[in-house]
């Protein structure tokens, strides 16, 4: 099959755009959070949210002409091996995030699980672009980058110091349970990869997220039924539609980032989505607050580093800092 070639983005464009699809990310946190709250199983809402995102993507491929023609090629790429089938399977790793959210957020708390996360989040990108695993090939891990790299997580432990609290008393207790989200963190950047790769051989992100969804729902679906064997789930559903915008907020940053992937990098598009989640989170703070929370100067600082560190990141080898004399 004859691949398609992406068409150049310039990087501003492409952090920007990284910036919107991880401020999607806290808010389909804050509005699953609430579905769960309502129904009494964070399980049964996860499963929601992936539910109505893939009916999401299955209208958008139905409406798009580059989606339906993306939809159709899907069997060619398959024979033709333009990747491996199991990157088909990429949305098991979202369903692992979800899982690991259910199991260890209440013992680490979110800010534990945050920081946990976006390690692993980190570590995995620089993996990705320094074997070539994603879909723009091999990019140097110049260290610039390592130090973009280190400066976002002593960011984002910044913006969530205020929520710590005792966590940091009893480290030793911590570090078995966050394994799980730092190992999902890891797997994200794969996924990040996987459907990059799938977007770049199909020319749209509708097929690699419609898979994402469609394989993330099964798994889900199959977590909550063996939760809900010995009792069963109620689904007495809110009426107000909001609840339901989740799936929409997944659709947003799982079909950016596969986009983002092929042009920015894994590793420059995940800084860029982690500093959009920490001005997203600061964000939904400023306007929709829960219980006790708000926003705190430390959160403020730290996202203001965030972007700083991102714009490290954003250099190119060989360019010429700002601080650099010409010569």
């Amino acid at each position: 099959m004859t691949q398609t070639r992406a068409t150049s983005l310039p990087v501003p464009l492409g952090l920007a755009l990284a910036l919107v699809a991880g401020a999607a990310m806290p808010a389909q946190g804050r509005i699953n959070g609430q579905l769960g709250l309502f129904l009494g199983n964070g399980m049964q809402a996860a499963t929601i949210s992936f539910g109505t995102g893939l009916v999401i993507i299955l209208a958008l491929a139905a409406l798009l002409p580059s989606g339906r023609r993306g939809v159709r090629v899907i069997p060619a790429a398959l024979r033709a091996k333009a990747f491996p089938w199991w990157y088909l399977c990429a949305g098991a790793i979202g369903a692992y995030f979800v899982l690991s959210q259910g199991l260890v957020v209440g013992i680490l708390g979110i800010a534990v699980f945050t920081v946990a996360n976006v390690t692993g989040q980190t570590v995995g990108s620089m993996i990705v672009d320094g074997t070539g695993f994603g879909p723009g090939g091999k990019r140097p891990i110049t260290g610039l980058r390592v130090i973009a790299a280190i400066i976002m997580l002593g960011a984002v432990l910044w913006a969530v110091s205020p929520q710590l609290g005792d966590a940091v008393a009893h480290p030793a207790e911590l570090l078995l349970p966050m394994l799980l989200p730092f190992t999902a963190g890891i797997l994200n950047g794969f996924q990040t990869a996987m459907n990059g790769t799938q977007t770049q051989h199909y020319g749209t992100f509708v097929p690699a997220t419609i898979f994402n969804f469609a394989v993330g729902f099964g798994v889900l679906a199959i977590a909550l039924a063996v939760q809900a064997a010995p009792a069963g789930v109620s689904w007495n559903l809110p009426g107000e539609p909001w609840y339901y915008l989740g799936g929409a907020c997944g659709v947003v940053f799982i079909s950016l980032a596969a986009y983002l992937a092929k042009h920015l990098g894994v590793l420059l598009t995940s800084l860029g989505m982690i500093a959009g989640q920490l001005l997203g989170s600061l964000a939904l703070d400023a306007v929709w607050p829960m219980g006790n929370a708000g926003v705190h100067l430390a959160t403020v600082l730290g996202s203001v580093l965030a972007i700083g560190a991102v714009a490290l990141a954003s250099v190119q080898p060989g360019a010429r800092l700002p601080w650099e004399k010409r010569g």
